[in-house]
């Protein structure tokens, strides 16, 4: 196989890029969740004996193909409903892939310019370790996106399972160690050998599934029955003046009958396509009818006035337990421009209605519906785990809130809704996820949908939320014991690295 590179690194690098290209078949809707294994291995594979330049662009290449056709939505948001010119939309989304891509281009050259050779010290320590970290900055650096990070693949394999304990990198890193222990197993000379890494990877996935069997969080109060309203209200007209008074109606009229029937009713992110003030009456009125019917509404709004020129995309409580939620984590470019006077030219040539929000404060008084205290997320905020875990110990259920019709029929929304579940799986909570298109779904504290909606259909999903308390791991600690972690197994694989020089060069010297 070496033999094979060295003679023929145009295919080489062709297999590392289709590789790539496939790894979105991993992550929802498909659900190959093994692919996230496997083909990381063909990456590893093209990385022995490569030159650093060489190992970064098969990186470089595989990021492409990965990101590429895993995140191709964004032209259709920017296109379709930004009305973007076709030229710059694909601009745009190719800058994007191209960052993400520069991740993995970066690690294959840093990897072969200052890694160890070849073996398990690199395959099992370095690379799972670096990999994962990496991912980590992704979140957090130039605003985050952590986009199509390998744990998320593993919402229904016993990998899953550690997300309680270490989040979704660290379910990451148990994927990247899997495949640096396949591909290990493979390059084995002798069966003793192969056997003994063999069993090394059973016993990974032997333990992953009995953190699985451990029970992190108790009840708190008995089931509260939820209606997620999907209005299914196309993109296009969601903004229009004209069309204000039809989508109010919508959403009552699909709301009214679940009074009596439901303790809380959750509408989508800016359901409400106006601002506050602008629909004051409106609001008084829903919340007279929501008191008589003893019902929490929970609602997507934006809030604020052109008197402060300060605005924000916001929650609101209506009936029993009003209240007041302002977007902490906005997306960039989609609801606000960083250093605006360089990227000022892009509101030239996107058209995204409210798109220049004001972040919320960091914290915020914690709402309550239907009688429990409940963490609050607008869209991009599952996203983080961050984020979503700063609602606890206190919130005993979590709701989120999206308009993913952005993206039309694209892997967007089933993505999100993957992300949304990790968000549950780690912090030991039931999510209500209400869109505007869809995915709508009840998601427990295992990560398991209960109820789910159709796509592209006024409907309102039913179902009940087990309120629960308790902390697991990650709700303590966040990302950090994986931050360190990681940081430990590249210390350990240097020092290894510094004690073979070190012993090489000793032996010489006698």
């Amino acid at each position: 196989m070496h033999e094979f590179k060295t003679r023929h690194p145009f295919l080489t690098d062709l297999m590392v890029f289709t590789a790539g290209a496939l790894l979105p078949l991993a992550f929802a809707p498909f659900n190959f969740w093994p692919l996230a294994i496997l083909l990381p291995v063909v990456l590893l594979w093209s990385w022995d004996g490569a030159a650093p330049r060489r190992a970064a662009r098969r990186g470089g290449l595989f990021g492409l193909g990965a990101y590429g056709f895993g995140i191709y939505w964004i032209f259709i948001s920017l296109h379709d409903y930004g009305h973007a010119p076709a030229p710059f939309a694909a601009l745009a989304t190719f800058a994007v892939v191209l960052l993400m891509a520069l991740y993995l281009a970066a690690l294959g050259g840093l990897v072969n310019r200052w890694g160890p050779p070849p073996g398990p010290v690199r395959g099992l320590l370095v690379i799972p370790a670096l990999w994962t970290l990496l991912d980590w900055v992704r979140s957090w650096l130039f605003t985050g996106f952590p986009w199509l990070a390998l744990g998320y693949s593993q919402t229904d394999s016993p990998l899953g399972n550690l997300a309680p304990c270490l989040g979704v990198f660290g379910v990451g890193w148990a994927v990247l160690l899997s495949a640096g222990l396949l591909q290990t197993v493979l390059h084995s000379v002798n069966g003793r050998e192969r056997l003994g890494w063999a069993g090394l990877l059973a016993m990974l996935w032997i333990g992953a599934w009995g953190l699985g069997q451990i029970v992190w969080v108790t009840p708190a109060g008995t089931p509260l029955r939820v209606a997620l309203v999907q209005g299914n209200i196309a993109q296009d007209q969601k903004w229009q003046p004209n069309a204000l008074d039809e989508t109010l109606s919508r959403y009552v009229q699909l709301s009214l009958p679940e009074h009596g029937r439901s303790d809380v009713i959750i509408w989508p992110e800016t359901a409400i396509p106006a601002f506050l003030e602008e629909v004051r009456p409106f609001v008084a009125a829903l919340a007279g009818e929501a008191k008589k019917a003893q019902v929490d509404y929970i609602t997507g709004i934006p809030t604020g006035s052109w008197e402060t020129g300060i605005f924000h995309n916001s929650i609101i409580g209506i009936g029993r337990s009003p209240g007041l939620y302002h977007k902490r984590r906005l997306l960039v470019f989609g609801e606000y421009l960083p250093l605006r006077p360089l990227f000022l030219f892009f509101r030239h040539w996107v058209d995204i209605p409210m798109a220049d929000f004001t972040a919320g404060e960091r914290e915020q008084p914690l709402f309550r519906a239907g009688g429990q205290p409940v963490g609050l997320s607008i869209c991009f905020e599952a996203v983080f785990g961050s984020e979503i875990r700063r609602a606890l110990p206190d919130a005993t259920w979590l709701i989120n809130i999206s308009n993913d019709a952005w993206f039309k029929d694209s892997l967007a929304p089933h993505q999100h809704l993957q992300i949304a579940r990790m968000r549950a799986l780690e912090v030991g909570r039931y999510m209500a996820r209400a869109t505007n298109t869809g995915v709508s779904a009840i998601i427990d504290e295992r990560g398991r949908i209960r109820m789910r909606g159709p796509q592209f259909e006024a409907e309102v999903i039913r179902g009940e939320v087990q309120p629960l308390q308790g902390l697991t791991p990650y709700a303590r600690f966040g990302d950090w014991p994986t931050v360190s972690l990681m940081l430990g197994l590249l210390g350990l694989g240097w020092f290894n690295i510094r004690r073979l020089i070190t012993s090489t060069l000793l032996d010489l010297s006698f």
